[in-house]
C-alpha cells in the first residue's frame, strides 16, 4: 500500500508539471524581446552592470584555467571513471578545507577581470571557466563524495582487478603498488565517509558482491564476476602466471571484504539523502551546467518530451503494423556486419544529403571508430542497450559513433584552442548525440528502415523519463529504487539492471536530465538560426559552425551563433553558492 502511495504521489506530480508544459513552449517560442518570434528578430542589449569590470586580461583567464585544470587533477575532483589510485588520496577535513580556500581564490580572481570590455568568444570563454570551477565548488561544498559516497573509493579500485596478466617490468610494479593501496584506501575510507547517503551505501553493498548486469567497460568473461570483489578473485585465478603478486591479491580480497561487511554493520547509520534538494539543483544546473532554466521548468520539459516520444512511438508502431519485427542479431558476425552496413549508410547519407561535413582525418574503417555495445551472450536476456543494437545499431550509431560522440571527440581534438580544446559539458556533449538521433531520422535517414524509427523514439522516451527520475532524484521526491521502479513502468524493453546503474548518479547531479534538455536547446537553436537565416539558411553549415565551438555549454554556443543575449544576462547575475549552503 505504501508503494501505491508513492507511485501515485509521483504520477500526481508529473501530470501536475505537465500542466505547464504550453505557458514554458510558449516562453521558449518568443524572441529576445519576449514577443513572439519572427524571422527578422533582433538582440537585446547586455545588461552590463553585473559582468566583472577589473583589470585582468584574457591572457589572465588561460593561465588561471591552466592553473585550475592542474589543480583538478588531484584525485578529490570527483571522476567516476576507472581511474587508479597512484597513492591513497587525502580526504581529510582540513585538506577539504584548503581546497574550499582554493576554489574562492580562483573566482575571487575570475571577479577582478576587465570582462565586460572583451569581445563575445572571449566572454564565453570566461563563462565557461567559471562554471568549471563552479562545478568542484559544489563538489566540495553539497555533493562531497569522499564523505557520503562509498563507491567514489570502490570505482578507483576497479581498473587494477582488470590488468591483464602477465605483468612485466614497469607495469607490473606499478601493479603490485596499486594493490598494496587497497587496503590503507579503503581504511581511509572508512574514517571519511561519516555522512553516507543511504542509497549509495546500498549500491556499494550491492556493487562488492554483485555484478551490475551491465559491466559498461569491463572486460569481458563468459561467466560475470561478483562485483568487485569477484573481479579481484578473478585477478587471483589468473594470477598463477604471476605468482609473486598472490599475498598482494590476497591481502586486497580480505580488505574488501572487510569493508563489506562494515557497509553491512553499519548500513542502519547510513541514512543521508541522495539528492541534493531543488534549490541546490538549481544553483547548480544554472550556474555549473549553464543551462538557463529551472528544474521545475526542465521537469516540465521533460514531461512534455515524455508524452511527444510515447506518442510518436505509437504513431510509428501503427504506421509498421503490417511490417516484420527487426530481429535479434543471432551471431557476433551477423551483429558485426549490421554495424558495418549501418556505418556505410549513415557515411553515405551525410555526405549525399549535405548534413555535415566529414574532416579527412575521421577514420575511414568501423572498426577503428568503434561502437559501444559488443556482442555477448549471457544467461540473462539482453539488456536494454543491447535489446536496440543488436536490432539495428543505427540509433547508437548515430548518437555514439558518428556524427556522434566519437565523431565529436575527434573534431574536438583539432581545436586549436586552449580552453575548448579541454572541456566537455554534458549538456553539450548528450544534447549534440540525442538531437542527431530525431534530426537525422527527421531529415530521412531511415526512410529505408521504419521500424527502426521506432527505436529512435523508444529512445527518446528513456532520455525523457531519465530526467524526469533524475530531478525527482534530487529533489529527494523518489529514492534511488523508486527511480529506477518509474523508468522500468515508462520504458520499453528497460530490464532492471540498465534502471538500477542509471538511478544512482555521482558526484554531482544532472546527468540524467543533460540528454534531453540539452536535445531541447539543440532543437531551440535550429529553430531560431533558421528563423534568422530564413532563405540563407544552411544544414550543413549550421552542424559544422555548431561543432567548432567545442564541447562548451549550448546556452553559450546559442550567443555566438545567434547574437541572443538573454540567456547569458542570467548568468552574469550568479548567485555565490554560500546562498545554498544554509538549505
Amino acid at each position: 500500500m505504501d508503494n501505491m502511495k508513492t507511485s501515485n504521489k509521483n504520477d500526481n506530480r508529473l501530470w501536475l508539471l505537465g500542466l505547464g508544459a504550453v505557458l514554458l513552449l510558449a516562453y521558449l517560442l518568443t524572441d529576445e524581446t519576449g514577443q513572439p518570434a519572427s524571422t527578422n528578430a533582433e538582440p537585446a542589449g547586455l545588461i552590463g552592470s553585473a559582468i566583472p569590470n577589473g583589470t585582468g586580461t584574457y591572457d589572465d583567464l588561460i593561465v588561471l584555467f591552466n592553473e585550475f585544470e592542474s589543480w583538478k587533477d588531484y584525485k578529490s575532483s570527483g571522476s567516476n571513471s576507472f581511474h587508479v589510485f597512484d597513492s591513497v588520496p587525502d580526504y581529510s577535513p582540513a585538506t577539504i578545507e584548503r581546497r574550499q580556500s582554493d576554489l574562492k581564490a580562483m573566482q575571487a580572481r575570475l571577479q577582478s577581470m576587465s570582462v565586460v570590455d572583451w569581445s563575445v568568444p572571449e566572454k564565453v570563454d570566461y563563462l565557461t571557466v567559471r562554471a568549471e570551477i563552479d562545478q568542484q565548488q559544489f563538489i566540495h561544498h553539497v555533493t562531497r563524495p569522499w564523505s557520503r559516497d562509498p563507491m567514489f573509493y570502490i570505482t578507483g579500485l576497479l581498473a587494477t582487478a582488470f590488468t591483464d596478466l602477465p605483468a612485466t617490468d614497469a607495469e607490473l610494479e606499478n601493479l603490485k603498488t596499486n594493490l598494496q593501496l587497497v587496503p590503507p584506501i579503503l581504511a581511509s575510507a572508512r574514517s571519511n565517509l561519516t555522512e553516507v547517503a543511504g542509497d549509495y551505501a546500498d549500491l556499494a553493498i550491492r556493487s562488492l558482491t554483485m555484478s551490475d548486469g551491465v559491466e559498461d567497460g569491463y572486460p569481458y568473461r563468459e561467466q560475470a564476476r561478483a562485483g568487485v570483489i569477484g573481479w579481484y578473485e578473478d585477478l587471483l585465478e589468473r594470477s598463477t602466471v604471476q605468482p609473486i603478486l598472490r599475498n598482494d591479491i590476497e591481502a586486497s580480497i580480505n580488505a574488501l571484504r572487510e569493508f563489506h561487511h562494515w557497509l553491512v554493520t553499519d548500513r542502519s547509520k547510513m541514512d543521508g539523502k541522495n539528492g541534493v534538494g531543488k534549490k541546490a539543483l538549481d544553483w547548480f544546473v544554472q550556474n555549473a551546467l549553464l543551462i538557463p532554466y529551472t528544474s521545475e521548468e526542465m521537469a516540465i520539459l521533460s514531461e512534455r518530451e515524455l508524452e511527444r516520444m510515447w506518442a510518436f512511438y505509437a504513431l510509428e508502431q501503427h504506421r509498421n503494423r503490417n511490417l516484420p519485427e527487426i530481429q535479434i542479431s543471432s551471431s557476433r558476425e551477423e551483429y558485426q556486419g549490421r554495424i558495418e552496413e549501418t556505418d556505410g549508410l549513415v557515411r553515405n547519407w551525410l555526405v549525399d544529403e549535405s548534413f555535415i561535413s566529414i574532416p579527412d582525418h575521421i577514420p575511414l574503417d568501423w572498426r577503428e571508430m568503434g561502437y559501444n555495445v559488443p556482442f555477448i551472450v549471457r544467461a540473462t536476456p539482453p539488456n536494454f542497450w543491447e535489446q536496440v543494437q543488436f536490432r539495428d545499431p543505427a540509433p547508437d550509431h548515430l548518437h555514439a559513433v558518428i556524427p556522434g560522440h566519437r565523431f565529436d571527440a575527434k573534431i574536438a581534438e583539432k581545436i586549436p584552442h586552449p580552453i575548448r580544446s579541454a572541456v566537455n559539458f554534458g549538456g553539450r556533449w548528450q544534447g549534440w548525440a540525442v538531437y542527431l538521433e530525431e534530426a537525422s531520422l527527421q531529415a530521412g535517414i531511415l526512410e529505408a528502415r521504419p521500424r527502426t524509427r521506432e527505436l529512435i523514439y523508444l529512445f527518446g522516451l528513456w532520455r525523457a523519463a531519465r530526467s524526469n527520475g533524475d530531478i525527482l532524484n534530487q529533489w529527494n521526491e523518489m529514492t534511488a529504487a523508486e527511480t529506477s521502479q518509474y523508468w522500468l513502468k515508462m520504458t520499453p524493453l528497460l530490464d532492471p539492471n540498465v534502471a538500477r546503474k542509471y538511478a544512482y548518479l555521482r558526484p554531482a547531479p544532472g546527468h540524467g536530465l543533460e540528454y534531453t534538455i540539452g536535445n531541447i536547446q539543440m532543437f531551440r537553436l535550429l529553430a531560431e538560426r533558421k528563423r534568422q537565416l530564413a532563405d540563407k539558411f544552411n544544414l550543413k553549415e549550421f552542424h559544422d559552425e555548431f561543432i567548432s565551438k567545442g564541447r562548451i555549454p549550448i546556452s553559450l554556443i546559442r550567443y555566438e551563433m545567434t547574437g541572443y543575449e538573454k540567456d547569458v544576462e542570467e548568468f552574469w547575475n550568479r548567485p555565490p553558492i554560500s546562498s545554498i549552503l544554509a538549505e
